[in-house]
């Protein structure tokens, strides 16, 4: 897991413009959708194509805010990549190449292939099959237009806080931020569930967000959110 926080001059400068740092006291938990990017083979397992080693390290605070909020009324949603070749063709072509190097591409594109190992979500991973919701996405972002059903899941559930949480933060994770906000859905990037290639890339995206997307909370903050919105007489094990 990164070590890393939000740098002062970067928390001054949001307190001065907008007059605090944080932008939700509460989280109403049954309007909320955790959405968890890539945590799938592909990019967990040691030696995989597309490997990001701190993946592994955010899945004990994963699993415990995908629990808090499936006990709270919430949506847990997994979110995985694929890619479908047809004709010798992938179905983005243009990802893949122009950013992969030619000897390394038939191996990604394998990994991600439709029932694949590869897209198999993490094994440490608490997947609930009979409550949670799993939709798979092609492009970076699980928002981008004809990427997934994503919206339309938000819109049919009544979603209006939007939990972002995978790999990379500063790829698949960052880029669904932004279009949740362009899309009128509160952000927040919980940050201890969230793992990247460096600890400067992981930073560089909680900073951006924080100033222009959404908030930064780790998982144990917004748990306290949640249980900030209930009534008093409930109470809920995390």
């Amino acid at each position: 897991m990164h070590k890393v926080d939000i740098r002062d001059d970067i928390r001054e400068r949001v307190i001065a413009r907008r007059g605090r740092f944080h932008l939700f006291d509460t989280i109403e938990p049954k309007r909320t959708a955790f959405v968890v990017i890539d945590m799938q083979n592909t990019f967990c397992s040691p030696g995989a194509p597309v490997e990001v080693p701190s993946s592994r390290g955010i899945v004990p605070h994963i699993n415990r805010l995908a629990r808090a909020l499936r006990q709270r009324g919430g949506d847990v949603v997994w979110i995985t990549s694929e890619a479908t070749m047809r004709r010798g063709r992938s179905d983005w072509e243009n990802f893949f190449n122009t950013f992969v190097a030619e000897e390394v591409r038939e191996r990604t594109i394998l990994s991600l292939a439709p029932g694949s190992e590869g897209v198999q979500l993490w094994l440490e991973l608490d997947a609930d099959r009979d409550q949670d919701l799993f939709i798979v996405k092609n492009r970076y972002s699980a928002l981008a237009s004809s990427s997934s059903q994503l919206e339309r899941v938000f819109r049919s559930r009544g979603t209006e806080y939007v939990l972002i949480g995978g790999t990379k933060t500063n790829v698949c994770c960052e880029t669904t931020a932004r279009n949740a906000f362009d899309l009128d859905f509160k952000v927040v990037m919980v940050s201890d569930c969230n793992a990247a290639l460096s600890d400067r890339e992981h930073l560089a995206t909680l900073e951006t967000v924080i100033q222009q997307f959404g908030d930064v909370l780790t998982a144990d903050e917004v748990i306290a959110r949640m249980d900030a919105a209930l009534p008093a007489r409930v109470s809920v094990d995390a």
